[in-house]
């Protein structure tokens, strides 16, 4: 997946992330290849002299007040060496469990775009999840991460987290298991104790083929974790203080960093952030909403449109999606491949061009195709957003990091009838589309596989103040479906030196392409460190 472009903005946006503290669907700035894009390719005349490859670049660490058992990481020397078109890679390690440094260890792969001019610093950048791969959100070009600006001052660097793609991964079962999981309709009257029974040893299977393919690191992939990933990363590009860009989930991980390690705080954006001090219930409740009031912006738009496939007025517009749901539910259509279209995966194919705006013509072919029992467009926003390639392969393993990290990150174990009120109260913040968001829409989620995850939390939902730390910039956009604007206010409001800025518009996150004015703001803190008197509400 790459994310959505701002080159061309190319496709449907940033899938997201959730659990414990974060609702449910998973948040990450990254395109979800909902819609068609095309691929300028320019190629050398016959007679044209190519490139001469870069040489082999090294990083010297800063292991400044590094603990002595802490060494044999912070003092490796990165070799980059030259990948994915013009860019530059590399491997490091680090320790599987930061208990225990002495012990197994992991490998973390780097990948970074030189700065185009005076190099000013090192920025790094994190598209989200729980999941997303840096490697590929950066080899997609640096304009997908930061605009030009960026670009020429800093050495833009990012990288796979624990468990994901390049790096040491995790992997949670064969293609065919994974659809089986991801699409399969739970067999069962909806809330029975014998459909519950069914979701839950889905969710235990899944949970033990995890825990098989990469032993102990399922169990510490925790966001905690990542942070100090981070600062090891930080530290072996040569850096005193961390300069940072964070999208999505992404914000999160900036959250997490500036509480453990304040001191070393530099310039953090977080852009469309996750509130650390919100319950799984209530931020699944709050990202519900945020989806619904994303599909009415998008009705409302329809309507006044030529060839909507919707009619009528916006009210009865959204209930008529409703109404598509539960028929679905009652009656699902079979794809050619076998599968079976429910109400749960229609929901995943309407809330993935809810990302974003530009996306939004792929509802129109959605709803369309539905309305003549075609199910082939909802399975291919689907497979989109779960990374499915074709029937033998998923092109990545975002969804599976997603649960492993939740769950890690401050999910809650719950009963069936703990899991049903929640399923109320999600409902009851978004009528249209609620019913499909929470534990009785049959779908993965991770409120469900929490409840019987197999390892501990390692977090709980709490405030981060991060005393001591830098100025930190806080991005919200007003109709954020994935992280509600309500977030990024409360974030803000949390952190000791925390400055909103908010943007008034549609989709998830607002910096590089949505708003000049946000650029602008973010632009003039990264690269001067100037932070708005107030919000600029762009």
């Amino acid at each position: 997946m790459t994310r959505d472009g701002r080159e061309p903005r190319a496709s449907a946006e940033r899938a997201g992330a959730v659990q414990g503290r974060m609702p449910w669907r998973a948040r990450a700035r990254v395109a979800i290849a909902a819609a068609a894009s095309v691929a300028l390719v320019a190629s050398l005349g016959a007679c044209g002299l190519l490139p001469l490859p870069r040489p082999d670049a090294t990083s010297t660490p800063d292991t400044s007040g590094v603990a002595a058992e802490l060494l044999p990481y912070y003092g490796q020397t990165l070799v980059w060496h030259a990948c994915e078109n013009d860019l530059q890679c590399t491997t490091a390690q680090a320790p599987l469990d930061w208990a225990d440094p002495a012990g197994e260890r992991i490998e973390l792969a780097l990948i970074r775009s030189p700065a185009t001019g005076t190099k000013q610093g090192s920025l790094f950048v994190n598209p989200g999840g729980p999941g997303a791969s840096g490697y590929d959100f950066l080899a997609s070009g640096v304009g997908s991460a930061v605009d030009a600006e960026l670009s020429q001052r800093f050495d833009v660097v990012s990288w796979d987290p624990r468990g994901v793609g390049r790096s040491t991964p995790i992997s949670c079962g064969t293609p065919a298991q994974l659809d089986d999981f991801y699409f399969g309709i739970v067999p069962g009257e909806v809330g029975s104790d014998a459909w519950f029974s069914s979701v839950f040893d889905g969710a235990r299977a899944f949970a033990r083929r995890c825990a098989a393919s990469q032993g102990d690191l399922i169990a510490h992939v925790d966001t905690v974790s990542t942070a100090r990933d981070l600062d090891l990363l930080r530290a072996l590009v040569g850096e005193a203080k961390l300069d940072y860009l964070g999208y999505s989930y992404g914000t999160f991980i900036g959250s997490v960093y500036a509480e453990t390690f304040p001191e070393r705080t530099g310039r953090l954006v977080l852009d469309g952030a996750v509130d650390p001090s919100e319950s799984f219930a209530d931020g699944a409740a709050r990202q519900a909403a945020g989806f619904d009031s994303a599909l009415r912006a998008y009705v409302t738009d329809c309507l006044a449109r030529e060839r909507c496939p919707l009619s009528g007025t916006v009210a009865t517009a959204l209930g008529d999606v409703h109404e598509l749901l539960e028929r679905l539910d009652a009656s699902p259509l079979r794809a050619a491949d076998g599968r079976e279209l429910g109400g749960a995966t229609a929901l995943t194919a309407i809330i993935t061009p809810l990302y974003s705006r530009a996306a939004w013509p792929n509802l129109d072919q959605l709803f369309a195709s539905l309305e003549r029992g075609d199910p082939s467009v909802a399975f291919a926003l689907a497979d989109s957003y779960y990374e499915r390639q074709s029937a033998d392969r998923y092109g990545g393993n975002l969804i599976e990091m997603f649960f492993a990290t939740s769950c890690l990150d401050g999910g809650e174990p719950a009963d069936a009838a703990q899991l049903t009120a929640q399923a109320a109260t999600i409902e009851a913040a978004a009528p249209v589309l609620g019913r499909w968001l929470g534990p009785l829409s049959g779908e993965p989620y991770n409120g469900n596989a929490c409840a019987v995850w197999p390892y501990p939390a390692v977090l709980q939902p709490h405030p981060i103040t991060a005393s001591g730390s830098s100025d930190i910039l806080v991005v919200g956009t007003t109709n954020d479906p994935a992280t509600p604007y309500a977030s990024a206010v409360a974030l803000a409001g949390q952190l000791e030196h925390g400055h909103l800025v908010s943007y008034t518009g549609e989709g998830h996150t607002a910096y590089n392409g949505s708003s000049a004015c946000v650029d602008r703001v973010v632009d003039a803190y990264v690269v001067h460190g100037t932070v708005p008197a107030t919000d600029p509400r762009c």
